[in-house]
């Protein structure tokens, strides 16, 4: 009798350790295209993604940059203060989208240009992306206590 239980303990936790095994699977398989990383444009010009690789993109957007294309294209560069990568966008940009202001895009590099299928903006004047903040005091262009009004005047007047 004492034989039969010990089978049956160790016929459940093998059951329970190929269902864990097999439920961590496919939510890793689920999850493969919704997770999606930061890089500021220091990052893109020092190691360039694969143009399958989906990654988001942050920083400010340039101030003189913002061309309307025909119909809803637009382009702009985004800087970080240390490096600048062109932006395409084909969609309706956020009512808090301008240059200057911060942006977070989705989106592909292909042959150097960040093609964004999706640009987030900014909610208020004094927000700044944790990630866009950090890339941006990475590159001595950013300090928390400084706010986003400071760092805007400093790219506006070029220092």
């Amino acid at each position: 009798m004492k034989n039969i239980k010990k089978k049956r303990r160790i016929q459940i936790v093998a059951v329970a350790v190929v269902a864990l095994t097999l439920s961590t699977a496919l939510i890793g398989y689920a999850m493969r295209d919704g997770i999606n990383f930061f890089r500021a444009p220091s990052d893109i010009i020092a190691a360039p993604p694969s143009p399958t690789e989906v990654f988001r993109l942050g920083g400010l957007v340039a101030p003189g940059t913002l061309v309307r294309g025909d119909g809803y294209e637009v382009r702009f560069v985004v800087t970080d203060g240390a490096a600048d990568v062109p932006v395409v966008f084909a969609g309706v940009l956020p009512d808090l989208f301008s240059e200057g202001e911060g942006m977070v895009g989705m989106g592909r590099l292909e042959d150097g240009v960040f093609r964004a299928t999706e640009i987030l903006a900014k909610h208020d004047e004094t927000y700044m992306p944790k990630e866009v903040a950090d890339a941006l005091e990475r590159a001595g262009h950013w300090k928390p206590e400084d706010g986003a009004r400071a760092l805007q005047d400093a790219l506006n007047t070029g220092g």
